[in-house]
């Protein structure tokens, strides 16, 4: 066995590790959404999200690597598969069976996001339906004009980005491509839907729900934290070699500093805003760390990855308090604010902090720019998409559940079954 071939072994056994580890983010969301909800509606919560990851394996497979993959990343969309793989050869000699898995759990990750902000109120048939979109077209669009070698990322001088901007965008790990999709998803789905019966007094303020179980979401919380050590650094796809080791260290550690700086931030500015620090809130302040941080983990500074998971955990509150309070939107886990803001938010201040070719490092706004550019033009596909296929439903068969169901609980109604039974 020739040094090259144990260097291929090496960086197949680093994907396949890092797609398990992102895999493990299933749970961590199935946890977290199960607990900022109410117990009513447990398995219905925790249902979706193994129809996220069954539907999303066998579609990605079939057709949506071919749409993201296909056509070398030229025009608006690749070519379909239809389950062959051979079409697709990896530049660095990696067997496309396992970047196929790779890019599955990511794919996962994305529709899954939805799932808790269309909480407690949807039909489990009609998103099953939206889930199927998400994986057959949504998502590889957006993925091949980034991902897939398509015009936002192409690095060739003639391109547009290059001639416009001198740079092209980037999103290392999906801040952008998987997150702020998943939350402009979720802000409309949960618009398409309107808020659960009793959050909304007659006067316009906002009436607390509150979630089951914060142990849940706790548990939740690590366990996405700890996948989030596959999501980032997995993304290098190589560990061998001394210039990929450093880049997926330097990537674990941006990561975790992110991750406790979003956190932290988060709990000083409740305690300060509302006399107590909030415990549900540091949660989703850390996951706000976490996905500002996903977009430029390889670019920026461990100072600068505080930076953006602190700007990210400040931001935090009064995104949720807004579109709570002020456009009475009704997203029972954040997941709006959690990865849409933050999403959007990581994405630009990688324009800003990135080390080699950010604003605030002397190297000018061209690069912030292209970063602007992108997360508006990946977001507006995913608002048109969202708006069409939400209000579609909505307008056809319906999204939402009847009002006694809501009341009693989707468990029984959808199910037949309860997760608790006494």
């Amino acid at each position: 066995m020739t040094i090259q071939d144990l260097s291929v072994s090496l960086d197949t056994v680093w994907m396949l590790l890092a797609a398990m580890l992102v895999f493990f983010m299933q749970p961590g969301f199935a946890l977290c959404e199960a607990g900022f909800t109410r117990s009513k509606n447990t398995a219905n919560i925790l249902y979706k999200n193994f129809v996220d990851f069954m539907i999303g394996s066998l579609l990605f497979w079939f057709v949506g690597f071919g749409f993201m993959f296909g056509s070398n990343g030229a025009g608006f969309i690749g070519m379909p598969n239809f389950g062959d793989l051979s079409f697709y050869k990896n530049a660095a000699g990696l067997p496309t069976e396992g970047f196929l898995i790779f890019e599955t759990v990511f794919c996962a990750t994305s529709a899954t996001i939805v799932s808790g902000a269309m909480a407690e109120r949807t039909k489990f048939s009609m998103y099953c339906v939206y889930s199927f979109f998400i994986s057959l077209i949504i998502y590889p669009v957006e993925g091949h004009w980034t991902w897939g070698g398509g015009w936002l990322c192409n690095a060739d001088a003639t391109s547009f980005m290059m001639q416009t901007f001198g740079a092209t965008f980037h999103d290392f790990a999906g801040s952008a491509i998987v997150h702020s999709v998943g939350g402009v998803l979720a802000f409309l789905g949960a618009v398409a839907l309107g808020p659960r019966l009793g959050k909304y007094r007659k006067d316009g303020t906002s009436n607390a729900i509150p979630g089951h179980s914060l142990t849940l979401a706790a548990l939740g919380v690590f366990t996405l934290w700890f996948g989030w050590f596959g999501f980032n650094p997995g993304s290098q796809l190589a560990a061998s070699g001394e210039v990929n080791r450093v880049a997926i260290s330097h990537v674990f550690l941006t990561t975790n500093l992110a991750a406790a700086a979003g956190g932290l931030a988060t709990m000083f500015v409740t305690w300060i805003k509302y006399g107590k620090p909030s415990f549900s809130l540091m949660l989703n302040g850390v996951l706000a760390g976490l996905v500002g941080i996903t977009a430029g983990c390889d670019l920026v500074s461990p100072l600068g990855s505080i930076i953006i998971g602190a700007v990210c955990g400040c931001v935090l509150p009064f995104a949720i308090e807004f579109i709570d309070q002020k456009l009475h939107v009704d997203d029972p886990v954040g997941a709006s604010s959690v990865h849409g803001v933050c999403g959007i938010l990581g994405t630009l201040l990688t324009g800003l902090f990135s080390v080699d070719a950010g604003a605030l490092y002397g190297h000018g706004f061209g690069f912030l720019g292209a970063q602007c550019l992108g997360i508006l033009c990946i977001d507006a596909w995913a608002a048109a998409c969202g708006i069409v296929l939400f209000y579609g439903i909505k307008k056809t068969v319906g999204l939402r559940v009847d009002a006694r169901i809501e009341e009693e609980g989707l468990d029984i109604y959808e199910h037949g079954e309860n997760c608790y039974n006494s």
